[in-house]
């Protein structure tokens, strides 16, 4: 049997060495009762983050592979290409444009197939519905068990056809950006819940609205130099926040009172970070980083917010804004870091996946790979699981990188 190295401690700030790879195969794993890091390589390009559900590790390489987490070993791949995935239920949903269809998700076995007829750009599934976004304008709702079409409508933005910009669904809600407006749908009928008039591409700033939804029963949504805050349920706007200049991001949400850091978090374009009440939408700090490109949300964990802003990663104080540290990257930090254990992890376009303290922003190890890193970082059971533009899975010790730990 293997473990993983969950609950290891820190390490010296070493870099670390790759895992030899075999081509289109996982490494075998180490003596018995020691898990080992290990890579994959796969024969084409891998993109986006990888997704773990279980024992398994899926990712995309025009088709979709499933990697034991344990040893790397292929467990199976499918046929098809994959341009949008989602692991739910036991089930892989997934999308080759004009195609959708679910796959087990143990063995790979099809559960059931069919013609789209747009192509499918932005895949989510939610309570067991699968929501779809075609070009054109279009939304669909299926059941995901069985691939019924539920419902569908027309007239949604077009100017933002990416994975990132399509229907939103979370909690049995479909957010959709269609005629002007930000509309709530009911996820199994399409009847709407309410819409609110957030303008067409022109008024939020030529930058598409982003969303979270968050669990204290409001929608924080970021449509050009506003942020909005609005009952999930009834939709009434509770309160607005206009800044200076546009959010590229969504905004991210922690629960509690100000005091303890709870409230709502967003960056603008410029690297401006902004704590916003989220009772009355008052700005209570506002920090300025490094201009920022990058569409992920700042994170907000044990009391300090992480961003990715140019080539820095940069950590404030939650409660105060005041900056703890600086960990200056390579190249631009790349998607969106991850905490875990006490430790950051974060890939940069300079081809390196860093671990660094969430304290101090000491160096813990860095790997360097022979591509840029795609997407976020995955931590889990004291594993980091990253891919590489070097056609490469990562599976490393979150504590000491390729550094085997003593069991």
């Amino acid at each position: 049997w293997v473990r993983p190295p969950a609950g290891t401690t820190g390490a010296a700030p070493v870099p670390a060495q790759p895992p030899a790879p075999s081509a289109d195969a996982g490494n075998t794993p180490g003596d018995q009762g020691r898990w080992r890091p290990w890579r994959f390589r796969m024969s084409n390009d891998v993109w986006g983050t990888p997704t773990v559900a279980g024992d398994l590790l899926y990712v995309t390489s025009f088709e979709v592979h499933a990697l034991d987490v344990a040893s790397g070993r292929r467990q199976f791949k499918t046929r098809d290409v994959a341009w949008a995935m989602a692991v739910a239920d036991g089930r892989i949903h997934a999308s080759d444009g004009p195609t959708l269809y679910a796959l087990d998700a143990a063995d790979g076995a099809e559960r059931w197939r069919l013609a789209t007829d747009g192509w499918v750009y932005s895949l989510r599934a939610d309570r067991g519905t699968i929501v779809t976004g075609t070009r054109g304008g279009g939304v669909q709702a299926w059941e995901a068990a069985n691939g019924e079409l539920l419902w569908e409508m027309s007239g949604l933005q077009t100017d933002f056809e990416t994975p990132d910009c399509g229907p939103f669904a979370q909690d049995g809600t479909v957010y959709v950006w269609a005629d002007g407006r930000l509309r709530a749908l009911e996820a199994r009928t399409g009847t709407e819940r309410w819409s609110y008039p957030v303008g067409d591409t022109a008024s939020c700033g030529g930058v598409p609205v982003r969303l979270l939804a968050a669990p204290d029963g409001v929608v924080y949504v970021a449509a050009g130099t506003r942020v909005l805050a609005i009952d999930v349920a009834r939709g009434d706007v509770r309160w607005r926040f206009e800044a200076p200049a546009v959010f590229l991001s969504p905004p991210a949400f922690a629960p509690g009172p100000a005091v303890t850091g709870g409230g709502v978090y967003i960056a603008d374009y410029l690297g401006t970070v902004y704590a916003l009440d989220a009772a009355t939408g008052r700005d209570r700090w506002r920090i300025a980083t490094e201009p920022r490109q990058t569409t992920e949300p700042v994170l907000v964990a044990s009391g300090a917010v992480h961003l990715g802003s140019g080539g820095a990663l940069y950590t404030l104080d939650a409660v105060t804004g005041t900056p703890r540290w600086r960990f200056a990257a390579g190249g631009d930090v790349v998607g969106a870091p991850v905490v875990a254990e006490g430790r950051v992890h974060f890939g940069s376009a300079d081809h390196c996946l860093y671990t660094v303290d969430a304290e101090g922003g000491q160096l813990r190890w860095k790997l360097a790979t022979g591509g840029e890193i795609t997407g976020s970082p995955v931590a889990m059971g004291g594993v980091v699981y990253a891919c590489s533009k070097d056609r490469c899975v990562y599976a490393l010790d979150a504590a000491k990188g390729t550094g085997l730990s003593r069991r």
